[in-house]
């Protein structure tokens, strides 16, 4: 009698056996904690804007749960090569889909973002974050592996030139913010290909430079650090509201339903959602979601230490480089340790365009570290 395990012959058998499935188990704990703390939050937003139902916000919500979670799964069992045609059809999408915001989008804030479709509104942005760190993977891994040197620097200069085509079109919107995560993932690719400590040097005073060209000219960049920096006498509700929160929490927080901040924060279920975390589950919880990510960001990263193939090696870096810096800026803008950046913190805060965006980018990092079972021996 044949044994039943990882050498099954279904396909089922065969993605189980080669996905890591902690990393999987930790994705959906934190679908599940967003979950629980949109339920928490929403209906005090929803009521506090005049949204009509209280649940309204919880009931979408769920909805995009439930298509964040199946487009995970379902990018969890393709081939790298799917992965990467599907990336590359994903990033013609966006970029088409973020340009034409600049033209026909809703500006919100100031900032002109999202589309406007039937029943919603989408951030075609958020797709650039994983579609760009996998094609850019694989042109740097196609440059490494050229024969020539001119032929390596083309595919080096085609990475940089998608990302500043992206970084210009959200520039214009603006989003500043997001910007930086791309130049960043971008810098991070690098320097895993093997890039020379000189180059790499060169692009990271680019970043600075360009970090600080943009709090020179951009008011609004340069408004949001001069609070983080100068905060006497400058408008620091957001940020003092959710520290508060934090406090009055404590250890355990101050029970589910039971919290303030959601009553007087804008975005109490979006960007501020860690500081619902902080005051009615307390700061147990919050280390808890800290856990989670640098648990799932730490894993990928050892998981490639035995990984053969370069391209899967520099396009899981650049997913789980954007991953991790989205939830260290979001986390960090709420507890005040760096200026205040409006991005969700992934899987967690409400919103549809950033939750299928980063389940696309976390099924293609299942499934491009998926393991394959080993053959079965006759006898």
């Amino acid at each position: 009698m044949s044994d039943a395990g990882p050498t099954t012959a279904t396909a089922a058998g065969r993605w189980w056996w080669g996905v890591d499935r902690l990393t999987l188990a930790a994705l959906i704990a934190l679908l599940l904690a967003g979950y629980v703390l949109v339920l928490a939050a929403s209906p005090g937003v929803a009521e506090r804007i005049g949204a009509g139902s209280r649940d309204v916000f919880i009931l979408r919500q769920v909805v995009w749960l439930a298509l964040a979670f199946a487009l995970m799964l379902g990018m969890s069992v393709l081939s790298a090569r799917q992965v990467k045609w599907l990336s590359i059809l994903g990033l013609v999408a966006a970029l088409a889909a973020t340009a034409a915001t600049l033209v026909v989008g809703v500006e919100i804030k100031g900032a002109r973002r999202w589309l406007t479709l039937p029943g919603m509104s989408v951030q075609p942005s958020e797709f650039l974050k994983p579609t760009l760190a996998i094609v850019c993977a694989m042109l740097i891994a196609h440059g490494k592996l050229a024969a020539t040197r001119a032929q390596r620097w083309s595919a080096m200069a085609a990475a940089v030139a998608l990302v500043a085509a992206g970084g210009a079109l959200l520039k214009a919107q603006p989003d500043i913010g997001m910007l930086a995560v791309l130049a960043c993932v971008l810098f991070v690719q690098f320097f895993v290909s093997g890039l020379n400590l000189v180059m790499v040097g060169f692009i990271g005073v680019l970043v600075l430079g360009a970090l600080g060209a943009a709090y020179v000219l951009l008011p609004h960049v340069q408004s949001r650090v001069h609070r983080f920096l100068f905060p006497e006498g400058t408008d620091t509700y957001q940020v003092d509201t959710a520290l508060r929160a934090f406090g009055s929490g404590g250890l355990f927080g101050v029970g589910p339903g039971e919290g303030r901040v959601k009553t007087s924060l804008p975005d109490a279920h979006a960007d501020f959602i860690f500081a619902v975390a902080g005051e009615e589950f307390g700061m147990i919880a919050c280390l808890l979601l800290i856990l989670l990510f640098g648990m799932i960001v730490v894993r990928g990263f050892l998981r490639l230490l035995a990984e053969p193939d370069l391209f899967v090696v520099l396009a899981a870096s650049g997913l789980l480089a954007g991953f991790g810096l989205q939830a260290f800026i979001n986390m960090g803008s709420t507890l005040n340790l760096i200026p205040t950046k409006g991005m969700t913190l992934p899987f967690v805060s409400y919103g549809g365009s950033s939750l299928l965006a980063i389940a696309f980018g976390m099924g293609a990092l299942l499934a491009l570290t998926r393991r394959r079972p080993p053959r079965s021996e006759p006898g």
